[in-house]
């Protein structure tokens, strides 16, 4: 519930641009729109991938020529390194007429057989096909699958020698501006590699049919289309910094806004989809607006910045703990607005500037049993409540 009216606020601006999964219902055979309709470092970090360090990719300065010569040599080198490490998942699902087929990428997590993609990619399949660089085709089995951040981890029994891990970056120290690198299946094309920048870190958007948001997402223009989905999102030294996953488009492929699942996400959630199946999310059980001075004044809000409570489910820890949502209705923007709900300043002492900071701290510092303190502001006085987190519920009717 978190976050619903945050992405809804600005998708809308987009007219009629699609927010499109880059791999669902693209069909194999004749492609096709799809159907359902966050400065890079000089100093080179160590890699690492689940099967322990990678050393990142270098290019000794004698070996290149120009400027352009020297980036050729250096995509050359992260492909020859990653591409063994990104498969073609291709999946059935439903029975006899009703049987659908589709195509995603996914990339190798350990020498165990574990490879990560998405939930959508894998959702509902009852065949997974995956075909590595080689040409090697094997069945898989889904491990785990977490529709809230749109992970799922499958399975193939191959020999551990011949499984390639890709390395894992640190999506915390990915910014705007640095090179972006997908490699992955569009159409089914296996092992294509598109190239662009980093065009914005910290997008917070709705996961799929979900009611909740994933956080701290990074957008990209580097060509994402259809079939693209589950595949990693690469830094200049080969390293996964992201696993793409869906497009702003009109057509249904690729129009220069693409996102992608930080790494940092996958490091936290992958673990717990191995090893039990599901990740837990923490709960507080509101859906919010994030204020600006603009809708302060407008408002008539106590601050001017911050995430104002709008409804609270009354089976969440919100509602146990006694925190309100809004009772009156007012027209903002060409929205409805619920006021007189409590407005969130801070959690845990650190401020909360917007529905974005609440949710990227819930998903990335909390865990479900965890308490918190909410500063709020309630009929224009500061009041401090302790709400202890649930887990996230599958369904909310």
């Amino acid at each position: 519930m978190e976050g619903q009216m945050n992405s809804s606020r600005w998708i809308r601006g987009l007219g009629l641009v699609l927010l499109i999964l880059a791999a669902a219902c693209q069909a194999v055979r004749v492609p096709s729109p799809a159907q359902l309709v966050p400065a890079p470092s000089h100093e080179v970090q160590p890699s690492t991938s689940a099967a322990g360090p990678v050393t990142p990719i270098q290019i000794a300065a004698q070996e290149a020529g120009s400027p352009v010569e020297a980036l050729e040599q250096q995509l050359q080198a992260i492909y020859q390194q990653v591409n063994p490490s990104v498969v073609h998942i291709r999946v059935r699902s439903g029975r006899g007429l009703l049987q659908q087929e589709s195509t995603g990428s996914g990339f190798v997590y350990d020498q165990q057989g574990h490879i990560v993609t998405n939930h959508h990619v894998v959702e509902g399949a009852t065949t997974i096909i995956v075909t590595f660089a080689d040409g090697t085709e094997v069945p898989a089995r889904i491990v785990g699958t977490d529709p809230d951040s749109d992970l799922a981890v499958i399975r193939v029994d191959v020999p551990a020698a011949s499984l390639r891990p890709a390395p894992l970056g640190d999506s915390g120290g990915v910014r705007p501006g640095q090179l972006a690198i997908a490699i992955g299946n569009p159409f089914g094309l296996e092992g294509t590699m598109t190239l662009g920048i980093v065009s914005a870190v910290g997008r917070v958007i709705r996961s799929g049919s979900r009611p909740f948001s994933i956080p701290n997402m990074i957008q990209t223009d580097a060509p994402i289309n259809p079939g693209n989905s589950g595949g990693p999102l690469l830094d200049s030294q080969g390293r996964v910094i992201g696993v793409n996953t869906m497009i702003f488009s009109q057509s249904g492929t690729s129009s220069g806004v693409g996102f992608a699942i930080p790494v940092n996400t996958v490091k936290r959630v992958v673990p717990e989809l191995i090893a039990r199946g599901r990740y837990d999310h923490p709960w507080l059980g509101i859906s919010g607006f994030s204020v600006t001075p603009l809708a302060a004044k407008a408002l008539g809000l106590p601050a001017d910045r911050g995430a104002l409570i709008l409804e609270v489910d009354p089976r969440g820890p919100a509602a146990q703990a006694g925190l309100r949502g809004g009772t009156q209705s007012a027209d903002y923007e060409g929205e409805t607005i619920a006021l007189g709900g409590d407005l969130i300043v801070a959690i845990d002492g650190q401020p909360v500037r917007s529905m974005e900071d609440l949710i990227a701290y819930l998903e990335e510092k909390r865990k479900p049993g965890d308490e918190v303190v909410l500063s709020i502001l309630r009929d224009g006085k500061a009041q401090q409540v302790r709400v202890r987190l649930a887990p996230r519920p599958s369904s909310l009717s």
